[in-house]
């Protein structure tokens, strides 16, 4: 007689942890691990440029606030009316431990805030753009197992040997009858750790015009998350059939490799003298810095 042994992945109980007084959310430890392995990260190839770890961590802070805030109000704005826990309290709006960060706001806040910290010290944008590119992207892969910790943003039902368990209470509507399913956080943290090493292979073996490895880490992540969006369930308003995050990923995509390939390829480099660089702010360090790269 010859039998069929089925697997799954298992969904933990809680999401939650009591440290006595302290209630700690494993969605959130799971945020503060990927911002630590970016900082981690972008910290180590700075200084190997002969930079210095002070302005990696005075981007991080305020590239941190500003990205959270991003993620946050982009998911407020696109799933007002999808989300429930928005409502639930009138601080809802802001309830960032319930899950609900939109990778799409975060990325361009953070950015804009890191480059506002980085043109303020006299150093080059584009340079710490590809300085912190492979983080982010590991940053991002951490992070999804905050999804797992949630039971939250998980594919279409499955009988794959790796399907993740989701208990009742945490089954999107209408898939009340299924129990496993296609465990997209763990798709995107191995396409994520795997475009990682890409990505510093390619700054390794290339010579690139900053900041192409920047749009290279944009394509390769939005080249899963296109699929991505055709797998998961969760609710989300669509436009022509398909979820809107979607077609935000494939124009993201198309807007990357449309800028890699003029930039790194067909834009002629200019002929004007580099601007000289303006006088750098003095102030409080948080660390005594080891130089500065331009």
């Amino acid at each position: 007689m010859t039998g069929v042994v089925l697997a799954s992945i298992p969904s933990p109980s809680n999401g939650t942890f009591t440290l006595g007084p302290l209630t700690l959310h494993m969605y959130g430890v799971m945020l503060l691990l990927g911002i630590a392995a970016c900082i981690w990260l972008t910290g180590r190839r700075w200084v190997s440029w002969g930079g210095d770890w002070d302005l990696i961590f005075r981007v991080a802070l305020w590239g941190v606030i500003a990205g959270v805030v991003g993620a946050r109000l982009y998911h407020d704005i696109t799933s007002w009316n999808q989300d429930p826990a928005i409502h639930q309290h009138w601080w809802g709006f802001a309830a960032v431990w319930d899950g609900g960060l939109g990778i799409w706001g975060a990325i361009p806040a953070g950015v804009a805030a890191g480059a506002w910290v980085v043109r303020r010290s006299g150093n080059s944008i584009r340079l710490m753009m590809d300085a912190v590119a492979p983080g982010l992207l590991l940053a991002q892969g951490i992070g999804r197992w905050g999804n797992y910790w949630n039971q939250e943003l998980y594919g279409k039902p499955t009988s794959l040997p790796w399907g993740l368990k989701i208990d009742p209470e945490h089954r999107v509507n209408g898939y009340s009858n299924f129990s496993t399913f296609q465990p997209t956080f763990l798709y995107e943290f191995v396409w994520d750790v795997v475009g990682v090493g890409f990505l510093l292979w390619i700054d390794r073996r290339f010579t690139l015009r900053r900041p192409a490895l920047f749009a290279l880490y944009v394509a390769w992540y939005t080249t899963f998350r296109t699929f991505e969006e055709v797998l998961r369930i969760d609710p989300s308003n669509h436009f022509l059939h398909m979820r809107v995050n979607f077609w935000v990923s494939l124009g993201v995509w198309l807007l990357s490799v449309g800028f890699f390939v003029w930039w790194q390829f067909l834009r002629q480099p200019s002929d004007k003298p580099a601007p000289k660089p303006r006088p750098v702010p003095t102030g409080p360090r948080m660390a005594v810095p080891k130089g500065r790269v331009r």
